[in-house]
């Protein structure tokens, strides 16, 4: 079984080395003691959200927290090519495809106010959205155990995602009437070769009216394939998480 996993600021985890100690206080200190009651000598992770892991075992219990003996690392885990353009979806459904993509490894998610999208974040609402989106991102590594923790952007329109596409990365929108299928749009893509550089894979789920022309148009524009996902439609909670775990074997993350 892995590591329970507590998450340190980047410039801690990247000073330390073999045999050094570092005392885990705060809030992870208070959980690794109180909640988790974590005794001498049992092993722990420190991750720093960036990607970085730590493996330390317990070396002593002090008042605060837990005193670390650094054993392995810092190490950088394997990262995934997937950037999740999630549409605002209503009933809560767009939280469940964010908390779904971050356990299943995604690098990053996008917020996507898409023209038939029922649920809109104005003003006040926009900030606290993003907070939910945000936290829930945060909740879901900790629980998967990932030393890296997905950011989430800011929401962009359907111009602003066009614009966000670069050279090395590219896009798949997930389509119910699209000619082909994930698999084969993958493949075309030479996905299991992995991404040149720091080229991003952008997989994008609609809302609950789907994706409209002119929005499908303006993807295609900048080089996005879109790709169907078997014979039924899923709901936009899920039609990500299927897609991740798809790219994820074929890529060799899950190998």
């Amino acid at each position: 079984m892995t590591h329970p996993v507590f998450y340190i600021d980047p410039e801690s985890l990247g000073a330390l080395a073999p045999g050094d100690r570092f005392e885990l206080t705060g809030d992870e200190g208070h959980h690794a003691k109180t909640v988790k009651r974590l005794g001498a000598g049992e092993a722990l992770d420190l991750v720093d959200g960036e990607g970085r892991r730590i493996v330390g075992t317990v070396s002593e219990i002090l008042q605060d927290g837990l005193a670390i003996t650094v054993e392995e690392g810092p190490e950088r885990d394997p990262r995934s090519p997937v950037i999740l353009v999630q549409a605002l979806a209503k009933g809560d459904r767009d939280l469940m495809a964010v908390e779904m993509a971050t356990e299943l490894g995604v690098r990053a998610i996008v917020p996507w106010q898409a023209d038939r999208s029922i649920v809109r974040w104005k003003q006040d609402r926009a900030a606290k959205a993003h907070a939910k989106w945000a936290k829930t991102t945060k909740a879901a590594a900790k629980q998967a155990r990932r030393s890296l923790v997905p950011d989430v952007d800011h929401l962009v329109s359907t111009a602003q995602l066009a614009r966000a596409v670069g050279p090395e990365d590219s896009m798949i929108v997930l389509h119910e009437q699209a000619g082909q299928s994930l698999l084969a749009v993958l493949d075309d893509l030479q996905v299991s070769r992995g991404f040149s550089g720091d080229g991003r894979l952008f997989v994008v789920v609609g809302p609950e009216g789907g994706i409209g022309p002119e929005e499908l148009r303006s993807l295609e524009s900048v080089g996005a394939r879109t790709a169907v996902l078997g014979h039924d439609v899923l709901r936009s909670s899920t039609a990500g998480a299927a897609a991740i775990a798809v790219i994820n074997a074929v890529t060799g993350l899950w190998q």
